[in-house]
């Protein structure tokens, strides 16, 4: 939603990928995701994001049912390396790989931007794409005692955890299919993906010289212990990273 009030500020670009006919937010989830990522800070509104400064590009790749193809988030990621992402939050997966898909990964990487993905709600191990892929950073959720959450994905190609268990954070100010306004609790991976986002952002600012995988590096060596997986992961800390 680009005017919402905690929002509206951040916003420095916007493209619409899919059918939709409006690039705004008809569902409800990308305004959730993005106010945890870059919500305005001390504003006296609302919530603050984890990325305090950081500005928002806003790319449309699903539509106002919530889903899509993956040939529009393949464009969606190469519009946002093209145009100076430092960051490309992916709070969205599906099952099966693309071609496509991967290669607007690996090329985003290629130009140097910090890939974060959702591992995923079904409480399994199986793969989710894009956040399988070697260059994307896939994060798990946990709940407020660092322990998984029940719907959190899991498995060896899960890289870090972050909180997604009734997350509050901004919501369109404008009827969608969530059918929440203005600010609500909502629970996911998709949740705690750009908590990961926000973070990255944070570090890409007071480490201008590092590269994606130096960030990558320092976000997943900085983390705090989580129970309830089945292997050994992390959850993210702003403060040590």
């Amino acid at each position: 939603d680009q005017n919402h009030e905690d929002l509206a500020a951040k916003v420095v670009a916007n493209r619409n990928f899919t059918t939709s006919r409006t690039v705004d937010d008809r569902y409800g989830h990308g305004t959730h995701v993005a106010g945890i990522a870059a919500a305005s800070t001390n504003n006296s509104k609302g919530v603050a994001g984890a990325g305090y400064n950081t500005s928002l590009m806003n790319g449309k790749v699903l539509g106002d049912n919530g889903s899509g193809n993956y040939s529009w988030i393949a464009s969606g990621i190469t519009w946002a390396a093209d145009n100076g992402a430092k960051v490309i939050n992916m709070s969205l997966g599906g099952s099966s790989s693309s071609s496509s898909l991967a290669n607007a990964v690996n090329y985003a990487w290629s130009k140097g931007v910090v890939i974060v993905a959702a591992a995923g709600n079904s409480n399994t191990s199986s793969p989710s794409y894009p956040g399988y892929y070697g260059n994307v950073i896939a994060v798990a959720a946990t709940d407020r005692n660092d322990v998984k959450a029940s719907f959190s994905n899991y498995g060896s190609w899960v890289d870090i955890a972050a909180p997604g268990l009734d997350i509050y954070s901004t919501l369109p100010n404008h009827n969608n299919r969530i059918g929440l306004k203005n600010y609500g609790y909502l629970s996911g991976t998709s949740m705690a993906t750009p908590f990961v986002a926000g973070v990255a952002a944070l570090v890409a600012a007071r480490y201008p010289a590092w590269t994606n995988n130096d960030i990558k590096n320092r976000l997943l060596a900085s983390t705090d212990t989580t129970t309830g997986f089945s292997t050994t992961l992390g959850r993210v800390n702003a403060l040590k990273s």
